[in-house]
């Protein structure tokens, strides 16, 4: 069965008129449901944390610090009475280590994943992790597409079961070198990071294909934040509490882009929002940087089935692993 991401996705008139209801700031009451978080505890992923709260859902963290997790933690309480928030162990440079991260959930099941987590170096100088991968393939890539191994079974026990994969507008201007996926030959940061997110968006959408041949009801959604500035962000004091002058000094910035609490929008409308289909991109309404989620159109790159298959099968051989949702 064909996937949205195997061509260009819908127009958006049709999708308009089924999902016209949806607001950011009133979002549909999800409690019951379990939604897991990787780097939840900062940045865009505590928003999205945070926003999810509010539904009466209960939301895990999945962050490497338990101090940094728990001051999140705090903060959501804070703002959302009665959050059911908690924080599970999670190092992405560890593959060996996620099983233990999905055990560590203690549930039968898991509503969604949203892979927000992720690394960008900017300076020169290639870093590895434990497991002597390249640091921002290996953590923003390898590791999540080794977490969805683990956490497959929960996500499959969901009625919907949702995986969320956040991608960057840096991916557009990229190519996978399937040859040097690891950037041993050829390394520059900015580039290294942009590949590193095209290859999360492949996999959301490979992952989607996949899923679909399986018959099976969990859905692969791709979203990306468009443009996010902290300088624009509320203050979620200790967590972030930007000085008078350094949001007035973001203020022009706002024509184009936007806080990060606006940035989680799509990834929060991609785990509640149940006209939302697999293989599917949404991004910000204007010019994909700022303003409402959107459905994008999958186009050129993003929607290589060929180039996405071969990378999955690298990433299995890379990481040991392989999600699967009843394949075979």
């Amino acid at each position: 069965m064909p996937s949205a991401a195997s061509s260009e996705a819908p127009s958006e008139a049709p999708n308009e008129a089924t999902t016209a209801p949806w607001d950011v700031h009133r979002l549909p009451r999800a409690e019951g449901r379990t939604f897991l978080v990787t780097g939840g505890n900062a940045g865009i992923g505590y928003f999205v944390a945070e926003q999810l709260a509010g539904t009466g859902a209960t939301v895990v963290l999945g962050s490497r610090d338990a101090d940094k997790a728990d001051a999140a933690a705090a903060s959501i309480r804070s703002r959302v009475p009665d959050a059911r928030v908690r924080h599970i162990r999670l190092d992405l440079a560890d593959l060996a280590s996620l099983k233990a991260s999905a055990e560590a959930l203690r549930s039968d099941r898991l509503d969604a994943v949203v892979h927000n987590a992720g690394v960008k170096f900017d300076q020169p100088g290639r870093r590895e992790t434990g497991d002597g991968h390249e640091a921002m393939f290996g953590i923003n890539h390898l590791g999540h597409f080794a977490l969805t191994h683990w956490l497959a079974p929960l996500l499959a026990a969901a009625p919907e079961g949702r995986v969320v994969t956040t991608g960057s507008f840096a991916a557009t201007s990229e190519r996978l070198d399937l040859d040097d996926l690891e950037s041993t030959r050829d390394y520059r940061p900015d580039r290294t990071y942009g590949r590193s997110k095209l290859a999360q968006m492949l996999f959301g959408f490979e992952l989607d294909r996949r899923l679909r041949t399986a018959g099976s009801p969990v859905r692969s959604v791709v979203t990306h934040p468009g443009g996010a500035l902290d300088s624009l962000t509320p203050p979620r004091p200790p967590l972030h509490a930007p000085t008078t002058g350094e949001r007035l000094r973001g203020l022009p910035a706002g024509i184009l882009v936007q806080g990060k609490e606006a940035a989680a929008w799509p990834a929060v409308r991609a785990v509640l929002d149940p006209s939302v289909s697999g293989g599917q991109l949404w991004a910000p309404r204007i010019f994909g940087l700022r303003g409402t989620p959107r459905l994008r159109p999958v186009r050129g790159h993003l929607a290589d089935a060929e180039v996405a298959a071969r990378l999955w099968s690298a990433s299995r051989d890379l990481t040991g692993v392989e999600p699967e949702f009843g394949l075979g």
